[in-house]
Order: structure tokens, then C-alpha cells, then sequence
């Protein structure tokens, strides 16, 4: 697996997180090809990268459910 550079990435919490921290998503939207996920609560532990294709499957299948 090859290592993705997210030190220059641009975070933005998800419009469903609420104002008191709960359940909070963040995805960096700028990187080409691939889409990082992280915990905004906690970035420290890890995040997930997904193609920018399953990215958008993903969203899709969300919004019609």
C-alpha cells in the first residue's frame, strides 16, 4: 500500500455533526483520486482513505436510504 501525504490536506466536518462534539465525521475533499475520513474528535487516531469513486457510491446509497 502506498503512503498518501496528508499533512498539506484541508478538513471539513461533516453538516450532520452536531455544535456539542458528538458524532463527528471529517473528510479532505482536495486530495485527487482519493478522499481521507477521519474521526474529528479524535484525528490522532487514524484515518481511513477511500477511492474517490467508492467515495462517491458510498454518498449516494447514503442519500437514498
Amino acid at each position: 500500500m502506498r503512503a498518501i501525504d496528508l499533512s498539506s490536506a484541508t478538513w471539513r466536518k461533516s453538516s450532520y455533526s452536531n455544535s456539542d462534539g458528538g458524532n463527528c465525521v471529517e473528510i479532505a475533499p482536495d486530495l485527487p483520486s482519493v478522499v481521507p475520513v477521519r474521526d474529528s474528535k479524535d484525528p490522532s487516531r487514524g484515518t481511513l482513505v477511500f477511492e474517490a469513486a467508492a467515495w462517491a457510491r458510498f454518498i449516494d446509497e447514503v442519500k437514498r436510504t
